[in-house]
């Protein structure tokens, strides 16, 4: 794969390092409030200090400058930056102002997303996602960044993954704001990409030389028993985890059969809403960790049956790069109308330690490798990828899992916030000074 036109990069995200949750006017958030909650993160972890990112970007943006990546993707704390009267919040804006300058200095790409998952608190008692007006009050809130960071990201992401802010967040209460109904993840749903749509002219109007797009995660569905009803379970699983999101925004209506697998569950979605969300777009940011292996459950539905005899992650997730192949491949298939794509996130948690100095993380450096030959088989196939993001910088707050699970390239001390680049990160650069010098 020539380095040439193509982007390498790394990823992280607000909540996940930044820490410093009470400083300069940062109001709270739902994932401050899940995660004070008992019972809701592994071994009651909070973000409130995380990697510190707050107080230690200049030495992280000359840590990524370090590794010899085209590009940074990052997000925006919606909570730093607007304070519960939707006014800005200064001290929020120039610490994104600083941050984005001296990656700039450095010659680093901004690619900036505007939500990922960090809710003000404030919105959420107002009804969160499942009241309409969130939607509108997310719009005031790219209006207000666009604009004050106009000129300084070279690419806005309107939403990370809002399968997982829909389903995890307001379907099965795996993550804030912790409510569990399907019809509440649908309602959400249809919220968060109506409120996408909604963003998309304020971003070209405030900043119309920066790309605009979305980030979904997607994931494959197989089955490992060849029967009617087996393989209809794998759609299914395909159906609402992939085309629950890209059918709307690229065929303008929600998927059939995603309400023959969840019944009494579509949103409610008002005249003009589906052309709004389905508006064009840039590029498509495509976020991809496993396959998952299901069967029938006998009704209308699937059940998760785990394969035996596989490689996993620290997460549990079967190592599985021809997914992403298949996957990018049936996109291109499936909807014409598909922009250039970005594998904005793809990596791997393991237990890694320092030992004299040193982080071997040689099952991380096997698995980059064979999900980069599985992008490139796909764009040798025909699919217009422009660029790949490793998550993660470093390791970070992992949502509900806490500390435990470690995803970065770059080793933290939460103890002392030591930075120590792993085998991995150093394998990165290798690769990329070699495509650099062809």
């Amino acid at each position: 794969m020539a380095r040439s036109g193509f982007t390498w990069g790394v990823a992280t995200a607000s909540y996940q390092i930044e820490g410093a949750t009470h400083r300069d006017g940062r109001v709270p958030s739902i994932w401050d409030t899940f995660s004070a909650t008992p019972g809701k993160v592994l071994n009651g972890d909070t973000g409130e200090v995380a990697c510190d990112h707050y107080h230690r970007w200049e030495g992280d943006v000359d840590l990524i400058a370090s590794l010899g990546v085209d590009a940074y993707r990052l997000s925006i704390a919606w909570p730093r930056v607007m304070d519960e009267r939707g006014r800005a919040n200064r001290a929020g804006l120039d610490f994104y102002k600083r941050l984005l300058d001296r990656l700039e200095a450095k010659g680093v790409q901004r690619f900036v997303t505007l939500y990922h998952w960090d809710l003000p608190q404030h919105l959420q008692d107002r009804g969160g996602w499942l009241n309409r007006d969130t939607a509108y009050r997310f719009a005031d809130y790219a209006d207000l960044v666009s604009r004050e960071l106009a000129g300084q990201a070279t690419a806005w992401a309107t939403l990370n993954e809002p399968w997982c802010s829909a389903h995890l967040g307001y379907g099965d209460g795996r993550h804030a704001p912790g409510l569990a109904d399907h019809r509440f993840a649908s309602q959400a749903m249809h919220h968060l990409l109506l409120g996408h749509g909604l963003a998309l002219p304020v971003l070209e109007s405030n900043d119309p030389r920066a790309r605009r797009g979305i980030v979904a995660n997607v994931g494959r569905g197989t089955t490992d028993r060849d029967t009617a009803a087996d393989r209809d379970a794998a759609q299914l699983y395909e159906v609402q985890h992939n085309a629950w999101v890209l059918d709307a925004l690229f065929k303008g209506a929600y998927p059939a059969d995603l309400f023959r697998l969840w019944p009494g569950t579509e949103p409610l979605v008002l005249p003009g809403d589906m052309a709004i969300i389905s508006r064009p777009i840039d590029f498509l940011g495509i976020n991809y960790y496993f396959r998952t292996n299901v069967r029938s459950d006998g009704a209308h539905g699937f059940v998760e049956v785990p394969l035996e005899g596989v490689e996993r992650t620290q997460m549990g997730w079967e190592v599985y790069p021809q997914g992403l192949q298949d996957l990018l491949v049936g996109f291109k298939a499936a909807y014409p109308a598909l922009p250039p794509i970005y594998i904005t996130e793809n990596g791997m948690a393991s237990d890694d330690k320092v030992v004299n100095g040193t982080v071997d993380d040689a099952q991380r450096i096997a698995f980059l490798n064979r999900h980069v030959a599985a992008v490139d088989a796909a764009m040798k196939a025909g699919v217009d990828v422009r660029g790949y993001f490793v998550w993660s910088l470093m390791d970070n707050y992992e949502w509900a899992y806490g500390y435990e699970r470690r995803f970065g390239i770059v080793h933290v001390d939460y103890a002392t916030q030591q930075r120590t680049p792993k085998q991995s990160a150093k394998a990165l650069t290798a690769f990329l000074r070699s495509r650099a010098a062809v």
